[in-house]
């Protein structure tokens, strides 16, 4: 080989060598070194510039049956459920059935304290601004959370006789608020709030395999969700950890593919009128706020910004095993989606992937 042949030769290596990995590459690469084969397993899907770059399953869905991970698995989506629940109550308001204004009294009678209850509005538990103070593991043992659906969680809300604060005025993430909206889906409707959700959200979305829980546990046709305990991967769903049964605050089941669906149908307009899913997508300032940091939850949606300033909407997920983020970005055309069935550290792997998007984030609030 000539002396100027083997500098070019070289030249041509250091250059693919030097050359930056695609975007769906190194998000492979994130998930796969995460992620191992044979063991509880996660479903990514990324969409930029409007396009679905990446989508793919990790690991395995049931220890038991080895069954493979896809992007069509159902997992738990924890409390991503509230906004399931959240827009469908803004369904219902704006078809006049209620009115974000109504008092829970007005739902509830058997408030121990009415007058109290009297200042807490619809509006207030859809932003966890109610200030009722969750009292369940004080009234309640463990045990019977496992099995207690939406009403048993909500009944010890009804025993409290004062407020953490006056509502509006603070942040304070709340569970058993929308075991109250769910029945309040019902209370109005005559039906099942489940089955509401899916005459209203599921059918419009095109998420025709997505499950609610509703009594029964669904065994079969789903992730399960585990935790690793010294070493050993051991399940935790269903029957193992309280509030599964409570599917108000987190039984939605669904996959990667059908929540890029509802993402897409909502910014389409083909839930809610686009005004609306504004509204319910902007943070909400009351008069009376007195928290320390500024208001930046919507009706169920957590909103920040990235660093130049355009809107990101998300909300996390977390019950028994199960791990979920969802962020959009709709300016900018980017959705990030990842359900797991088990932990993992999500807030890094959701800066890892904006990062690789080219998609700076600010931090502000999400709950574990």
């Amino acid at each position: 080989m000539t002396k100027s042949i083997a500098i070019i030769f070289l030249a041509l290596l250091t250059g693919s060598c030097g050359k930056e990995k695609a975007p769906n590459e190194r998000i492979d690469e994130l998930f796969a070194s995460e992620f191992k084969p044979n063991e509880p397993g996660a479903a990514v899907l990324v969409m930029n510039d409007g396009k679905v770059i990446f989508e793919k399953g990790y690991g395995i869905a049931d220890i038991d049956t080895k069954e493979k991970v896809t992007t069509e698995t159902l997992f738990n989506v924890g409390s991503i459920t509230k906004t399931f629940v959240a827009n469908t109550i803004l369904l219902l308001a704006n078809s006049r059935i209620l009115s974000l204004n109504d008092s829970l009294p007005r739902y509830f009678p058997g408030f121990k304290n009415p007058k109290m209850a009297s200042q807490v509005r619809i509006h207030h538990l859809l932003t966890h601004t109610s200030g009722l103070p969750d009292n369940r593991r004080v009234l309640l043992d463990a045990p019977f959370l496992i099995t207690a659906g939406d009403q048993d969680n909500w009944n010890p809300i009804e025993q409290n006789d004062s407020l953490m604060f006056e509502p509006g005025s603070h942040f304070e993430y709340s569970n058993p608020a929308f075991n109250g909206l769910a029945l309040i889906i019902e209370k109005t409707t005559g039906v099942k709030w489940q089955q509401v959700v899916r005459q209203l959200i599921f059918n419009s979305a095109g998420m025709p395999t997505s499950k609610i829980t509703d009594g029964a546990y669904p065994e079969k046709g789903v992730a399960h969700g585990y935790i690793d305990v010294l070493g050993e991967f051991t399940e935790r769903d269903y029957g193992e950890e309280p509030t599964f049964a409570a599917a108000g605050n987190g039984g939605v089941w669904s996959s990667v593919k059908e929540l890029m669906n509802y993402e897409m149908a909502l910014q389409k307009g083909q839930i809610l009128a686009t005004t609306l899913l504004e509204e319910s997508r902007t943070a909400k300032r009351y008069a009376n706020w007195k928290d320390s940091v500024p208001p930046f939850i919507g009706y169920s949606w957590f909103v920040g910004v990235t660093n130049d300033g355009t809107k990101m909407i998300s909300h996390t997920g977390t019950q028994g095993g199960f791990h979920a983020d969802y962020v959009s970005v709709p300016h900018k055309g980017v959705f990030y989606v990842v359900l797991s069935s088990r932990p993992f550290p999500r807030e890094l792997f959701r800066e890892r992937i904006f990062d690789i998007l080219g998609v700076e984030l600010q931090k502000h609030y999400t709950p574990k």
